[in-house]
């Protein structure tokens, strides 16, 4: 089945699951397969070899009717199948199921279990692309929306680029801020990949005297856009070069046509001390969908070997407040 095939099929798909970001991780070195069950469904599955042990991972899939019980207990067979074929300890998966309790009802008679780590945006909001800006507008909260038109008044603005030099500089960028704020952001590498793979580009928040304020990475693929990375300079703390930014970007999609606006990854209610307490509240201002979708889970292959995971993802997980 082709990508715009899976797309009309499933169109909660993502680019998570996208032949694109397949070749992303082949240039990383990882294996990555693809099987449409015999053209009813669709899963990306990318091998990780981490040390703590190899495992199958399944961002944001597979993408299946749920509700065909036949389907799903024969698509989970072929997968496990392609897991222990690849020697791996277990597979993580986090199905774009909204978290519901007979959704994770449905994971446990699957025999999956709770993951210790999160995989993709589980928390997020979603902003519908298909209402008019003037909508948008009157859906933000009303800080939000003075910020913006303050960014306006004060001379900011928005430029995009796709090029290397841009990739690069966000990288630098983001590992200033990831030192200022604790968290681990990605890799040159990964970034280039990203680059070279993805329908990405990097949009730049700038003041009225052409210094940066703000950066984000949006990758599109299918009917959404992803607003999936970010950075910024000291300058942002004062001007809203981010709102700024973020409101570009929602323009610029809804002209060329996307239906969604994924802001990616928000805290889950009451964790003010989660990775993304800082940032739920700028994106929860532009108003949209908060959506949650069932954690990610993993199908054990080797339980002994997976203990040993276990016990060091848990630990992982306290450090980085997750």
């Amino acid at each position: 089945m082709s990508w715009e095939k899976v797309v009309e099929k499933f169109p909660e798909a993502n680019y998570l699951q996208s032949p694109n970001y397949g070749k992303m991780n082949e240039k990383l070195g990882c294996t990555v397969i693809i099987d449409d069950f015999g053209g009813e469904g669709h899963a990306l599955m990318i091998v990780r070899n981490a040390k703590r042990g190899r495992y199958l991972e399944i961002p944001c899939g597979p993408l299946i009717d749920w509700k065909d019980k036949r389907l799903v207990r024969d698509v989970f067979g072929k997968i496990r199948k392609v897991a222990e074929k690849e020697k791996c300890v277990f597979i993580r998966m986090r199905p774009q199921l909204a978290a519901t309790a007979d959704n994770l009802k449905l994971l446990e008679s699957l025999g999956l279990k709770k993951s210790p780590m999160h995989l993709a945006a589980e928390h997020t909001v979603m902003l519908d692309l298909t209402k008019s800006e003037e909508e948008l507008l009157a859906d933000m909260r009303r800080q939000t929306r003075y910020e913006v038109r303050r960014a306006d008044k004060l001379g900011i603005k928005v430029e995009k680029s796709d090029s290397e030099e841009i990739f690069k500089e966000f990288h630098k960028i983001q590992a200033e801020t990831a030192r200022r704020q604790n968290f681990v952001p990605p890799d040159l590498k990964t970034l280039l990949a990203e680059r070279e793979a993805l329908d990405s580009e990097i949009y730049v928040a700038k003041n009225a005297e052409g210094k940066s304020v703000a950066y984000g990475l949006i990758i599109k693929d299918g009917y959404e856009a992803d607003y999936y990375e970010a950075a910024s300079t000291e300058l942002n703390r004062k001007l809203p070069g981010a709102y700024a930014l973020l409101w570009q970007a929602i323009r610029d999609l809804k002209a060329a046509g996307f239906k969604r606006f994924n802001l990616w990854g928000i805290a889950p209610v009451g964790q003010p001390n989660h990775r993304y307490a800082g940032v739920t509240t700028f994106k929860t201002g532009f108003g949209g969908e908060i959506v949650e979708y069932v954690p990610a889970h993993d199908l054990i292959i080797s339980r002994v070997k997976y203990l040993k995971n276990l016990a060091v993802e848990t630990m992982r997980k306290k450090r980085r407040h997750l």
